[in-house]
């Protein structure tokens, strides 16, 4: 290893256990119930302010928070992104596609004309299936 990097892992790791010691200082404002009853209170107490503030709290989280931040996602792909492919596909993908149509126009009208005769051919054939299997399940 270099010196550089050395003195380095050395200044994180010191930096890294400092830091961590801090939480140490913070006091503790915990208050444990001495009994069954205190705990009951603290817990009803618990559940009063959730039902009150909870809503409150979570549309605020909606509103100023959340949804900027999905408005700036969307803004952000719709301006970098969107934009972009849509004038690729009108430019590049849209004329090609049409011109594909039309060039195969006269052979899918004509497939059409045959796929209309099949069936023609097959209705009477599946309809008098359908009846016969109607008939067996009521016998």
């Amino acid at each position: 290893m270099t010196k550089i990097s050395k003195i380095s892992i050395i200044l994180i790791s010191i930096t890294a256990l400092s830091v961590s010691s801090f939480s140490f200082a913070q006091e503790e404002n915990l208050h444990v119930p001495e009994n069954l009853e205190e705990a009951q209170e603290i817990g009803k107490q618990a559940v009063k302010v959730g039902k009150e503030e909870l809503p409150g709290i979570i549309e605020r989280i909606w509103k100023y928070e959340v949804i900027p931040i999905w408005q700036k996602m969307y803004n952000w792909y719709y301006n970098n992104i969107w934009i972009k492919l849509e004038s690729f596909f009108v430019k590049e993908v849209k004329p090609k596609v049409e011109q594909e149509v039309e060039k195969r126009k006269p052979i899918i009208q004509e497939e059409y004309k045959k796929e209309k005769e099949e069936m023609k051919q097959e209705i009477p054939k599946v309809t008098k299936s359908i009846c016969e299997r109607f008939k067996e399940l009521w016998r």
